[in-house]
């Protein structure tokens, strides 16, 4: 669907400027997406104090290795991380993960790794990652409509024996299934260690890194922890070490060279890692990730509350209500009514709700996403709610 050029709503073309005043202004995008106001804030009174900040300083400086050393103690304490995983900022996103764990953990091409894919972002790793090594697919879609609409169960069968690591996203952000909670591993596949993809859920729930068999998890900042340019990365220490990668992998991407560099091998996104240290700040002085997630569950549970009490108006992907998403809710409306769809984009845009629909190269998807990461609040996602609410009961039939 191209609209460049086109006589056509902006709510219709996937803006994000409506005319309506900036501070009305609600962002449901996908990611990149906002930060809390409060940290929004603390950056900009950081960008607006006298001499150089972080967007000038040299990466070998004092008062740049002051800050580095604050954003990883506070992602640390704040995630309670322990002392056995080291803290990585690196390079290329969530996409750069995906060919950066098969090159650090398979340090052999006939190396095995098993998959579990479930939607969008683990099957977009599982085809990156056969470049490097030999995948193990667990299929979580559906047998019939080939749709992912839920979490497939982890067996000691269907789990290869020889993997090097089992990997899964645990929030698939376009699909609207999360892991509220990691898998249990059967008993005699406990020993291998996870590999998760958290870019859209790190830092909205606790993490149990001593009983979940945590060995590498990696989150892009965009979603909730910061801005596009970074990735955290949080790696077993066992996991690295001379000889654990493959001789291909980059340094730029090699875990242990990163490691001995202490984040400063080369240039490391200095305003993006100071960024994700306000950010766990905040984090720490709203309540910590308790608090976090009970906000993540109030926030979600708006929005299905409405679609599940609209009898059909609206309707979601996922029907087990145990994995449905507290990032991500997709919904239609009357099983995806193209002119009903384009008033409620439009009228919700009017209002100031924005990103509900994302224009991308493969289309607009069968959904609407709302997006409900830590810079949306409570409020935010009540009025949302609340317009879903008014809109159904003004057309439905």
């Amino acid at each position: 669907m191209n609209f460049v050029g086109s006589h056509i709503h902006p709510a219709l073309a996937g803006s994000l400027s409506p005319q309506i005043s900036p501070e009305k202004v609600i962002n449901f995008s996908p990611g990149p997406t906002s930060l809390p106001k409060a940290v929004e804030n603390v950056i900009a009174a950081s960008v607006n104090k006298p001499g150089l900040t972080s967007l000038a300083l040299s990466h070998r400086s004092p008062e740049f290795q002051e800050i580095l050393n604050h954003t990883v103690a506070s992602v640390r304490s704040t995630m309670d991380i322990p002392d056995n995983y080291a803290v990585l900022f690196a390079h290329g996103g969530g996409h750069g993960q995906f060919a950066a764990v098969p090159l650090n953990l398979c340090p052999h091409t006939s190396d095995t790794a098993t998959y579990v894919v479930n939607g969008t972002w683990s099957l977009r790793g599982a085809e990156e990652a056969k470049k490097y090594c030999k995948v193990h697919a667990i299929d979580g879609r559906d047998p019939e409509t080939g749709a992912y609409t839920c979490f497939p169960a982890l067996t000691e069968e269907n789990i290869s024996a020889d993997s090097r690591y089992i990997y899964l996203c645990s929030n698939e952000t376009v699909n609207g299934i999360e892991l509220h909670r990691l898998p249990e591993l059967p008993e005699a596949r406990k020993h291998i260690p996870l590999v998760i993809d958290a870019s859209s859920d790190f830092a909205t729930k606790p993490i149990d890194w001593v009983n979940g068999g945590i060995g590498v998890i990696f989150a892009c900042a965009s979603k909730n922890i910061g801005h596009p340019g970074l990735t955290l990365v949080v790696i077993r220490k066992d996991l690295i070490g001379e000889g654990k990668a493959s001789p291909l992998c980059p340094g730029v991407f090699n875990y242990t060279i990163n490691t001995d560099a202490e984040n400063l091998w080369n240039t490391p996104a200095t305003f993006n890692i100071e960024v994700v240290g306000h950010l766990m700040d905040w984090i720490k002085d709203e309540g910590g990730v308790d608090e976090i997630e009970r906000r993540s569950i109030a926030k979600a549970q708006a929005l299905y509350d409405v679609i599940d009490a609209s009898n059909g108006f609206y309707g979601t992907p996922v029907t087990n209500r145990s994995q449905r998403s507290r990032m991500n809710v997709p919904f239609n409306l009357m099983g995806g009514d193209e002119e009903l769809t384009n008033k409620f984009l439009i009228q919700s845009w009017e209002m100031g709700m924005i990103g509900l629909r994302t224009l991308t190269p493969f289309g607009v998807g069968d959904y609407l996403r709302a997006s409900i990461y830590n810079g949306v609040t409570t409020e935010d996602a009540e009025k949302l709610s609340e317009f879903m609410r008014n809109f159904a009961t003004k057309h439905s039939i």
